[in-house]
């Protein structure tokens, strides 16, 4: 775990000099989903401070202790949000990165408002229109956004996309790119094992990483 934690963090520094990025612009995202906690805490313990998990119910089992007596670590909600689990969401997640609906944003606003807080909140785009993902398309884009904060008064800080797994990622990383500087938004979550040199090129605030620093998943 470790060589593979240092090296993603050195490749990442590498790829900032490479494409002129500010250094430190990158944060990096341990995706520690369906990892034990002993192995998660060999991490925590080499400063690693960001953690996404795809599933509400297994990240609270995993985390609330932890985090309680680690205020400083922010965990991330990677994967798809159901309304009925939002409630949850607000007692461990600092960053949620799959807003994508608009009654997923009434719920969230809801909640804030009686918890008098809110996660920072990525709206999904799917760049690729494909009918088996979820996101919002980029033309329904800026009408999605201007409801999320304004109606919704939720804390939108910027996108999150996944590239079609047969496409060069170039081009949805630039699309994303240029939708969050037409709104306005400064983070992007973009960037996996396979690909997030290229998003770093493409100015990803966020990326996610889970083999190359955790390995292959258990079956």
């Amino acid at each position: 775990i470790m060589c593979g934690l240092e090296k993603v963090k050195k490749e990442i520094k590498d790829a900032e000099i490479v494409f002129g990025k500010k250094h430190g612009l990158t944060n990096l995202i341990a995706v520690s989903k369906t990892k034990p906690m002993e192995q998660i805490k060999k991490v925590i313990n080499k400063g690693q401070i960001h953690f996404g998990e795809n599933r509400v119910q297994e990240a609270l089992s995993k985390w609330e202790v932890v985090k309680r007596n680690r205020k400083d670590l922010k965990i991330h909600l990677l994967g798809p949000l159901q309304t009925n689990k939002v409630k949850k969401v607000f007692s461990l997640f600092d960053y949620i990165h799959s807003l994508d609906r608009l009654n997923l944003a009434e719920k969230l606003s809801r909640e804030a408002q009686e918890k008098g807080y809110c996660p920072k909140i990525f709206v999904q785009v799917n760049t690729g229109k494909e009918e088996q993902k979820s996101g919002v398309f980029p033309e329904n884009l800026y009408d999605f956004i201007n409801s999320s904060q304004k109606t919704y008064e939720l804390d939108v800080v910027g996108l999150m996309c996944i590239p079609p797994i047969n496409e060069k990622p170039e081009k949805h990383f630039g699309l994303l790119r240029d939708l969050a500087n037409d709104n306005g938004l400064k983070e992007l979550s973009m960037g996996m094992s396979a690909d997030y040199k290229i998003a770093i090129k493409y100015d990803s605030t966020f990326i996610r990483i889970g083999t190359a620093i955790f390995g292959e998943r258990e079956k």
